[in-house]
């Protein structure tokens, strides 16, 4: 594959979705026109297995359950979306990845990573990201901002526990691979956020070019 694929991570109200916007704008205006999508979703059927994820329902989702469901949607958006636009060369960016199926399957809902990473190689092959943004926030933050913009979500109305978890993993699996992520605070004011992203947009546009 000759595209490039990157990746935004974090928890709940870090700021992701507002800041792939402005980086993918930053794209654009240098030439590069990305394929923005997001996980669980993307496509059509994955965006329904999304719906399934994120509503409330009087029955309880068992832990497993929502590991292959998230799987699932995986699979269907690599084989529509992801790989056929990296195989055009696009830069693809997608908000969340697996990355998230380790910090909330695995951190906040305590499977097995091992279990995780055998259903990462059977869905995804070798094909990981090129480079993550992972954008980090305190928890009270991030859920401050959460409970602000919407109605909470079933992963966002999990306990204190849940999300402490989610967050550690995340910095832990940047901690242990840090050539592919760069870890942005995402609790200061937009405009330091968006500075940040500046070294990470020139290396985006340098590996196109290449």
């Amino acid at each position: 594959m000759s595209g490039l694929f990157v990746t935004f991570e974090g928890p709940e109200g870090a700021g992701k979705s507002t800041n792939l916007q402005y980086l993918a704008e930053r794209l654009r205006a240098a030439g590069c026109d990305p394929l923005l999508t997001r996980e669980p979703g993307g496509t059509p059927i994955a965006e329904q297995i999304r719906g399934l994820l994120l509503a409330n329902h009087d029955e309880a989702m068992s832990d497993d359950a929502e590991l292959l469901l998230m799987f699932a949607a995986r699979a269907q958006h690599l084989d529509q979306v992801i790989r056929p636009a990296l195989a055009e060369g696009r830069v693809v960016i997608s908000d969340r990845f697996t990355d998230a199926t380790y910090a909330y399957q695995g951190g906040g809902r305590g499977i097995d990573t091992q279990r995780i990473a055998a259903l990462e190689n059977w869905v995804q092959g070798a094909l990981r990201p090129d480079l993550t943004l992972l954008f980090d926030i305190s928890v009270e933050q991030g859920l401050a901002r959460a409970r602000a913009r919407s109605a909470l979500d079933r992963f966002e109305q999990q306990d204190r526990a849940f999300f402490d978890a989610v967050r550690s993993t995340y910095l832990a699996r940047a901690a242990a691979a840090p050539a592919r992520y760069r870890v942005i605070d995402g609790g200061g004011p937009l405009e330091s956020v968006q500075a940040a992203l500046e070294p990470a947009i020139a290396l985006i546009l340098e590996r196109w070019h290449a």
